[in-house]
């Protein structure tokens, strides 16, 4: 289905239909989870919604401690896979190109922003464009301001961008596969206020799983947020109970105390009471040990969830790991990073092929052979020896059994191939050319020897 039956069929064609829209039911409950998420990551937690209430005739305002471990927790997942920028391979001519690219539009960076966007809210979108100096960037739309639209059949068919600045104005950009158009209220009245040719098409919409919805993604924290607020919540009340505990109530037992009662104000003197009776200070026995055990709990559980190793957390002691033992600790972070890849992954393909088609109208051609050799690798930040690493790609090279392009992908100490690869052939054509030189002068002395005798 294409854009103009789309407006046909869901908006009887009206022309304001982006209006209508971004104000659908669906689309106003994903813009409200999203913001939602960016309170919470903010710090706006549900302990701070506790109430005040009465104890011992006074009002008492309870603890509210907020963890922010959704933060670190995040932040590990896009750190884990993107700490180290990607690596690009295939032939010279086009890593050559596309390096340049990177490095003008500081893709780097952009890869990692639009993790961390996936990780945090499920979804986000690049659009990738000329700037007026010809170079190819990429601008990433906020997740709060996206509206993807799908037809009927989960086909992409356009995309909204829609935001209201601190004036309440409106505006609105709508990315059409051949055009572009920009809309705004501004004077209490929708107009159009820029229409430009759209050259590398839609944008392109990253998500990672979602089992209710195939269109959109789902945020990493909701797997955590209601482990993180039984934290809160534990921490804060046992907090308020060892305060208590330092606040006995009196009991007398027997004969009630005439008069005033205890005088609070009575420091170092004793109490004279009836025969019988009995006075002592009752107070709230503290039991850590069940504390401890819960928090703890609820801790493996967050990081267990969260595919998070307790090593990297710094609640396991470790020491004399080998490499295997690395490998199993991280297991479950090299499996979250392996998902997160295969986002990144089926974005990224699409960008080279918008970076493909921009490069085609600047006049830089790339043959079919050259773009289908372009291939990512990326490298995960799990700790590693790379003693051993160097040894085992050292006994491949001896056997013969690998190139020196794969041992320069997998060296830890590579991080860009092809300038690499140029620095060898200088260094070769360097040697050789001193070697002839050597050679030159050596025979220049027999010759002149030989003539001497």
């Amino acid at each position: 289905m294409s854009i103009d039956q789309y407006i046909r069929e869901h908006h009887d064609g009206n022309p304001e239909w982006f209006v209508e829209e971004c104000n659908s039911v669906a689309n106003m409950q994903r813009i409200n989870k999203i913001v939602d998420i960016k309170e919470y990551l903010s710090g706006t937690h549900v302990i701070l919604q506790t109430p005040s209430y009465m104890y011992n005739g006074k009002e008492f305002k309870p603890r509210k401690i907020v963890l922010q471990y959704a933060k670190n927790v995040l932040n590990f997942s896009t750190s884990y896979l993107l700490s180290h920028p990607v690596t690009l391979t295939g032939q010279d001519s086009i890593v050559k190109e596309y390096k340049r690219v990177y490095k003008k539009g500081k893709y780097d960076r952009v890869d990692f922003d639009v993790l961390d966007k996936i990780t945090k809210y499920g979804f986000v979108a690049e659009y990738v464009y000329l700037d007026e100096n010809k170079e190819i960037k990429s601008k990433l739309i906020d997740p709060a301001d996206s509206y993807p639209i799908y037809d009927d059949e989960n086909n992409y068919i356009a995309f909204i961008e829609h935001y209201t600045t601190a004036d309440n104005v409106s505006y609105y950009t709508v990315y059409y596969p051949d055009k572009v158009q920009k809309f705004s209220n501004k004077g209490s009245q929708l107009k159009l206020i820029g229409e430009y040719n759209n050259l590398s098409g839609l944008p392109i919409v990253y998500k990672n799983q979602n089992e209710l919805d195939s269109t959109t993604g789902r945020s990493d924290l909701e797997d955590i947020f209601t482990i993180i607020n039984s934290m809160e919540d534990l921490l804060s009340k046992f907090t308020d109970s060892f305060y208590k505990h330092h606040n006995p109530i009196p009991v007398v037992i027997g004969q009630q105390l005439k008069g005033e009662g205890i005088n609070p104000n009575v420091v170092g003197q004793g109490i004279v009471l009836d025969d019988g009776s009995d006075f002592k200070m009752v107070s709230n026995q503290l039991d850590y040990k069940s504390f401890e055990t819960i928090y703890k709990t609820l801790m493996t559980t967050l990081l267990d969830i969260s595919n998070t190793p307790g090593v990297a957390m710094g609640k396991v002691d470790i020491s004399n790991l080998s490499e295997v033992s690395i490998r199993l600790l991280y297991s479950l972070s090299d499996l979250k990073a392996s998902m997160n890849e295969k986002y990144m992954r089926e974005g990224m393909e699409q960008r080279f092929d918008k970076i493909r088609k921009l490069l085609e109208l600047k006049g830089i051609w790339i043959s079919e052979e050259a773009y289908d050799s372009l291939g990512i690798v990326f490298q995960y930040a799990r700790p590693q020896s790379a003693k051993e690493i160097i040894d085992n790609l050292k006994v491949l090279s001896d056997m013969g059994a690998i190139s020196i392009e794969s041992i320069l992908e997998r060296s830890p100490y590579t991080n860009d191939l092809v300038q690499e690869l140029e620095r060898l052939k200088d260094n070769q054509m360097g040697n050789n050319t001193g070697n002839n030189v050597d050679q030159n002068d050596m025979e220049s002395d027999d010759l002149g020897y030989d003539i001497g005798k």
